[in-house]
């Protein structure tokens, strides 16, 4: 069965980025589909851009900046459609998106979620071909630089991206969504772990392709999200046995992120970010027993979504040297070995 779409848009300051995604976008919605845009930053001419192209698009206004993840829980509120497609803004759809990405329901391919391939601007190199996630809770974009002839085929992904992310509307709302004080950064791995904890494949669908007009790259704001909502997801969703485990592991790599933070220009916002983490985790202990009751599958089967390479040309290289290689490879060897399966 063919699903109908409600494709999502959060809009922040986004009126350029949207003069060059809604055209390719709209020809590949049917009629029966739905465009969703969230005003996250109401006067920023988005919305009038979005009433000048694509007048049948329903606009929500959340009145002030929600974020990303409370943006994104916001227009899903008003979505109709089967299959719900969370499109960034500088996501723009090349042709045949609009069946590609329905390509994994119509086939009965039984995922929780999954994303589009994502390219760079030109669409000639990868941008993101699945998210890979560290035992410490770095994630990063698979695939990034590499050229589109080497895409991976059809499979599961460790978390997809937000970047042009496609989830049933119903499985959306059974998980909850995204957690909404994450703001911006780590919500799609958060809900990617969770989908797949409960028992649900995540993956890719390479022949849906979009091209993201973005340079990896975080200023010192950036950084705070990143590193608070790093330390939100572990503690949200890994399991006990398995925090246990990484204890020194994650212990060190604060101390060496604290390090590498105080020699780089962000190290207030690492801290802003560890202090921010302590506040919040009264409330992250409560929403951790919610997931992990959800969790139907073994901390050992937990780990196998992670990964001890930091494998990515975007990591330092001291990071990706043979010596630390062979270490985090030889503690997670043992780490797995102690897990319950």
């Amino acid at each position: 069965m063919r699903p109908t779409l409600s494709v999502l848009i959060v809009a922040y300051e986004s009126r350029d980025d949207l003069t060059k995604t809604l055209p390719t976008l709209l020809p590949e919605l049917g009629d029966d589909d739905e465009l969703i845009i969230v005003e996250n930053k109401p006067g920023d001419g988005s919305a009038e851009l979005v009433r000048e192209l694509a007048p049948r698009a329903r606009i929500v206004q959340t009145g002030s900046n929600t974020g990303f993840a409370g943006g994104c829980n916001a227009g899903a509120e008003a979505a109709s459609g089967e299959l719900l497609v969370i499109l960034n803004p500088d996501a723009a759809p090349r042709p045949g998106f609009g069946e590609a990405i329905r390509r994994p329901w119509v086939d009965g391919t039984e995922w929780g979620a999954w994303q589009a391939l994502v390219a760079d601007g030109e669409a000639r190199c990868i941008n993101s071909a699945g998210n890979p996630i560290h035992f410490t809770g770095i994630v990063w974009a698979g695939g990034h630089g590499r050229p589109l002839s080497e895409a991976p085929p059809p499979g599961e992904v460790a978390a997809a991206s937000g970047a042009c992310l496609a989830i049933p509307l119903a499985r959306w709302r059974a998980v909850g969504g995204f957690p909404a004080e994450f703001f911006m950064y780590h919500e799609d791995v958060d809900i990617s772990v969770r989908l797949r904890a409960e028992g649900h494949a995540v993956g890719i669908e390479p022949s849906a392709v979009v091209a993201h007009d973005y340079e990896f790259g975080a200023n010192e704001q950036k950084w705070f999200w990143l590193e608070r909502n790093r330390l939100a997801f572990i503690v949200r969703t890994y399991p006990t046995s398995l925090l246990a485990l990484l204890a020194p592991a994650l212990l060190a790599t604060e101390l060496a992120l604290l390090l590498v933070s105080a020699q780089g220009s962000w190290g207030r916002e690492k801290l802003r970010a560890n202090l921010a983490f302590v506040r919040w985790l009264p409330r992250l202990l409560r929403e951790r027993r919610q997931v992990q009751r959800q969790r139907a599958i073994s901390a050992g089967g937990f780990a196998a979504m992670l990964t001890p390479d930091l494998d990515s040309d975007l990591i330092s290289p001291l990071a990706r040297s043979w010596p630390a290689r062979l270490l985090l490879r030889t503690y997670w060897r043992a780490v797995l070995a102690l897990l319950p399966r």
